[in-house]
């Protein structure tokens, strides 16, 4: 195949796309490029339907290799790519979420787009790329599919909106927003900001819309010219006369069933319906009976139900009205031995969330394809299958829970004080106890009672809320505050705002239709924003600030500033004098480039033995400053006294006595409690010491004897230095 490649400048980036025949046995494969950040998309579809499938069976994967950034990555034993990232998978929620709305869901082959970062520049953020090359693998292929869309991100640098900002430029932004769409709608949002206005966020997403229209003008460019014929692939479609059958009999049955304020009751009587449908249409259909088909008939029938009843009455299943919580409830401190606890209930859906505080140490280290760094704010979601009251094998997190746990962070990390302020490493888990909708907003919630329970010192409370849409075909819909389970299963978007009373910390989009326009975001941004208010409310008739004393279970961490060049005494060779302290005290102690020490400790006696050993160690000695140590060992031209924790410096023959001395044991010997004076301190850190001139050492009769005598002075009159074993606070 011979290679094309096309070039469009965009934001002042050049994107290129190259046509290849590196993946030619895939449906549809490209390369694309932007700095010397390269992914390569392929898209698959299976030959034949998965039998059985009451959903359209859609894998995005995203795959990191580390060969891509030119290291070698890994832990010491394994040096391959194995499980994804964090990161890799928020990346594959991310094109998850712009390109399944443009698939006919009653489609019932595989289909598999893989996207693989082969080279990262450090710059470039492959994530948006990766839409852009996902949705072109699939334009080009023969797979049936409703695009082009594109997605870019929205940063802010120096009062303006920047266009897919670098890594740098993030760092420093308030706000980082990705969108996607297609030329009339956006249909997906991933964002975090440091508490801006519903205002600005609006005004975000529109200055950002119109360079996606240019990016799937660049698509259909390629795709009119290189794009395979679309192949004729299966559907389930209802028949006239079962959705005749179904309506007649049992559209007001499916209607009662669903409306009920009580989940499990809803469940019962669903579940009852369903039945008694089944029934009727094999009974009535026979050998043409499909029951996938049956089920989509119902989806379809429940869908029409629910659109029909909020948008022309207002009427929700649980009676509410469209803008309207469910009922909340907080409580504070409801386990004993954790660090900080809160329970967050809105209607059905439970969350509790729990605070553990760590050693600076207990820091994460991350070192992905992307990224390598340090956190220290760390939030945990866990969906545990009772809480749907449900059966499940007990596994690891999937996307869904590091998903949720990574979205709820985000909320609060703009909240979180520095390490300087606070210099504990943070963990927060949620464990979702009941499920009935938007559980990572009940996790902002539950996380920011549990902080302030735990006296973390955070900026403010935070909290968020989901909200739904129902829309019809004339473009008439409605919003709904606080989206519960049948409303997101049977609705058309999941767009969950988290934020202070100041601004929006969080955002995301999800959509099951084409996609939102301006207006109805900017509304949904609105109507968010009411709720998320009530719910501070709460927070803040609960507990209004963090407490002011720490869980007495919690360790206590104090930070020391020594200067940096003391750090390799501190440390001392091979850490054998860091590893003494630690053994002594039982303290965690961190060392940091800059000189800040941190030590942790639950036991105070232990904090304070190893502060003052830290201090002795690294202290800065002053000429003139007397000090008092241990004679540890004898020269023939000194002695050297150890005067704190293997901290020793020199007395010189010529500085023992204001005579002159013959031999060092006249005066010193190894074991000697002695008081010196430093006379100084070399470049090279070395300590000089002399006795000669320390108060009460010598009379003047001693030196007139000394003069005349110049050896074997042993005048038993004159105080001698006092023999014994190190005091402890040197040992």
């Amino acid at each position: 195949m011979e290679i094309k490649k096309y070039t469009r400048t965009v934001g002042g980036k050049t994107f290129t796309v190259e046509l290849n025949n590196w993946a030619e046995q895939a449906s549809g494969s490209v390369l694309v490029r932007v700095g010397d950040t390269v992914v390569l998309s392929t898209a698959v579809i299976s030959p034949k339907a998965r039998e059985g499938t009451d959903f359209f069976p859609l894998t995005v994967d995203y795959e990191e290799k580390y060969y891509a950034t030119g290291k070698i990555l890994g832990s010491r034993f394994i040096k391959r790519e194995t499980r994804p990232t964090e990161e890799a998978i928020l990346v594959m929620r991310l094109v998850d979420r712009t390109i399944r709305p443009r698939f006919n869901l009653g489609m019932r082959n595989e289909v598999q787009v893989v996207i693989t970062a082969l080279s990262v520049d450090g710059e470039n953020d492959p994530d948006i790329l990766a839409i852009l090359a996902a949705s072109l693998a699939l334009g080009l292929s023969d797979i049936p599919w409703d695009g082009p869309v594109a997605g870019v991100r929205i940063g802010k640098k120096e009062g303006a909106f920047v266009l897919n900002p670098t890594y740098e430029d993030r760092e420093t932004a308030n706000l980082d927003i990705a969108i996607s769409g297609n030329t009339e709608r956006i249909n997906m949002m991933e964002a975090g900001a440091t508490e801006i206005s519903e205002e600005e966020f609006g005004n975000a997403v529109e200055w950002g819309f119109p360079f996606i229209k240019e990016f799937i003008e660049f698509q259909r460019e390629i795709i009119s010219e290189y794009g395979k014929p679309k192949k004729s692939v299966p559907t389930i479609e209802v028949p006239p006369e079962m959705k005749k059958l179904l309506k007649e009999e049992f559209s007001k049955k499916f209607e009662m069933a669903l409306y009920q304020k009580n989940k499990a009751v809803m469940r019962e009587k669903m579940d009852a319906v369903h039945a008694e449908w089944f029934s009727r249409a094999q009974e009535k259909f026979g050998e043409d009976y499909h029951h996938p088909t049956a089920c989509l008939a119902c989806e379809n029938e429940i869908n029409e139900i629910v659109h029909k009843k909020i948008i022309q009455d207002g009427d929700r299943p649980d009676g509410r009205q469209p803008d309207e919580l469910r009922p909340l409830s907080a409580s504070i401190g409801v386990l004993p031995r954790v660090h900080g606890s809160g329970l967050f209930m809105r209607g059905e859906t439970h969350a509790l969330s729990t605070l553990t505080l760590g050693a600076p140490r207990d820091e994460q280290i991350v070192e992905g394809m992307e990224i390598r760094t340090k956190k220290r704010f760390l939030h945990h979601y866990n969906f545990p299958p009772y809480s749907t009251g449900e059966t499940k094998p007990m596994r690891g997190p999937g996307r869904r829970e590091i998903g949720h746990g990574a979205l709820a962070g985000k909320a609060l990390l703009p909240v979180i004080p520095s390490k300087d302020e606070f210099p504990y490493t943070i963990r927060l888990v949620s464990e979702i106890l009941s499920s009935n909708g938007s559980t990572s907003m009940a996790s902002v919630t539950g996380s920011t009672l549990a902080l302030m329970d735990g006296g973390v010192p955070i900026k403010k409370p935070v909290a968020g809320a989901a909200m739904g849409l129902m829309q019809n075909e004339k473009g008439e819909y409605r919003v709904l505050t606080d989206l519960q389970g049948q409303e997101d299963h049977h609705g058309d978007m999941d767009f969950k705002v988290a934020g202070t009373r100041d601004g929006i910390t969080a955002v995301q989009l999800d959509v099951k239709i084409e996609g939102l326009t301006l207006p109805v975001i900017r509304d949904t941004l609105k109507q968010a924003h009411t709720a998320r208010m009530k719910i501070l409310d709460l927070i803040e008739s609960v507990i209004k600030e963090p407490r002011s004393e720490l869980s007495p279970w919690a360790p206590r961490v104090q930070i020391l500033k020594i200067n940096p060049e003391k750090i390799g005494a501190l440390i001392g060779p091979g850490g054998k004098i860091i590893n003494d302290i630690i053994a002594q005290t039982g303290a965690e102690i961190d060392i940091e480039d800059d000189g800040t020490v941190f030590i942790t400790s639950d036991n105070p006696d232990g904090m304070k033995k190893a502060m003052s050993l830290i201090k002795q160690i690294t202290r800065e000695l002053k000429p003139g400053e007397l000090l008092e140590g241990r004679v540890s060992r004898i020269f023939e031209f000194g002695a050297m006294v150890e005067v704190g924790p293997r901290q020793e410096g020199l007395v010189h023959i010529s500085e023992l006595a204001p005579w002159r001395v013959e031999k060092v044991t006249d005066i010193l010997n190894v074991g000697d409690i002695v008081s010196v004076r430093v006379k100084n301190v070399d470049e090279q850190g070395r300590i000089n010491l002399t006795y000669k001139d320390v108060p009460g050492a010598y009379n003047d009769q001693d030196v007139e004897r000394g003069k005349t005598e110049r050896r074997d002075f042993q005048d038993p009159s004159r105080p001698r230095p006092h023999r014994g074993g190190m005091r402890r606070e040197h040992r």
